[in-house]
């Protein structure tokens, strides 16, 4: 299908079921382009639009050919470091009765020199804080550590920074709703996703717990990497 009609035809087909349809969310499997080489690699199959190219030249020319319908999607999901089962819980989650009366806001925390997450709706930068890397007897530690914790929110701008950021929000989800946006993931970054970003993100996600309408989970995509 990635080379046939559907391309063509899949925005007239959204249209004309979203002027019949009673509620439509369009859902939309992202994954990063290391992840599709490998799963491409372990199936030992060229992609359909690689052509006489390379395996990340047709990804390329997938990606330009869906970047549309993407950024119409209601809900993107990373599955990148998803199994069966998780994608499964993962979906299950979006649609349960409970997502369909909240806005569900996922926290994640992450290092830029590993990448932006591919499904984040919102981008923060904590770079602006001080490094605790740095600081020897709290480099082994997380943000995740009250005392990592403590250190990061104690810097100078960055109480102001959440401050601002949860009042920035509030009219976006305000509008999410209006609507039907029913999930949003916003994620907050810093070097390597250890240290500043996972206790901003952690604070974030209290401060946002107090929101109406909401549900929030926060998760901390490259805790684990060394």
């Amino acid at each position: 299908m990635r080379g046939g009609r559907l391309f063509a035809d899949v925005q007239s087909a959204l249209e004309s079921l979203r002027g019949t349809a009673s509620e439509l969310r369009v859902v939309f499997l992202d994954a990063t382009d290391q992840a599709l080489v490998r799963r491409f690699e372990q199936v030992r199959r060229p992609h359909p639009l690689q052509g006489d190219g390379t395996l990340l030249d047709g990804i390329a020319a997938e990606r330009a050919r869906m970047a549309d319908l993407r950024n119409q999607s209601d809900v993107v999901i990373d599955t990148s470091d998803l199994n069966v089962h998780q994608l499964a819980a993962v979906i299950a989650e979006q649609f349960s009765e409970a997502a369909d009366q909240t806005t569900r806001i996922a926290v994640e925390s992450f290092g830029f020199k590993y990448g932006l997450p591919s499904d984040a709706d919102l981008v923060a930068d904590c770079r602006f804080l001080p490094n605790p890397f740095w600081v020897p007897e709290l480099r082994p530690l997380t943000g995740l550590d009250p005392a990592v914790e403590k250190y990061v929110l104690d810097q100078e701008g960055a109480a102001e920074f959440i401050d601002a950021y949860v009042a920035a929000l509030a009219p976006v989800l305000a509008g999410y709703r209006r609507e039907n946006k029913r999930h949003a993931t916003i994620a907050i970054g810093c070097t390597g996703g250890k240290h500043r970003s996972v206790a901003i993100a952690e604070e974030l996600g209290r401060r946002l717990r107090a929101l109406p309408d909401v549900t929030v989970s926060v998760k901390h995509r490259d805790l684990g990497r060394e």
